[in-house]
């Protein structure tokens, strides 16, 4: 069974960054390409970024050129780099594998920008 943890989120000002860390248990991480998504107030959950198992990654057009996935796969860790964050982009934020499995969803982290 996998775990996901969330973490990294918070308060930033527009124009700030941010880095969202997931922690993950279990063996098949390393084999499994891992995303995030966001949920923003009164929307759906919609896709953000994905990472392969070798590394390649794909982000959604929204965020193109101001978010970036990583991925650690000894440390079983998926990262968000976010960068030039916008009001917009307030979501609680979750990882999953990509595409995603309903038992994984866990708490996600919330980010709030605003100033």
């Amino acid at each position: 069974q996998v775990q996901l943890v969330e973490s990294g989120g918070g308060l930033v000002q527009p124009g700030g960054s941010l880095r969202l860390s997931c922690k993950a248990s279990g063996s098949i991480f390393s084999i499994k390409t891992m995303g995030w998504y966001r949920q923003a107030p009164g929307k759906g959950r919609e896709f953000v970024a994905r990472v392969g198992s070798g590394g390649g990654t794909m982000v959604a057009d929204s965020v193109k050129g101001r978010f970036a996935i990583s991925r650690d796969n000894a440390k079983n860790t998926v990262f968000l780099q976010m960068n030039s964050l916008k009001p917009e982009d307030t979501a609680v934020y979750y990882c999953n594998i990509a595409p995603p499995a309903m038992e994984y969803w866990a708490k996600g982290t919330l980010v709030t920008v605003s100033s």
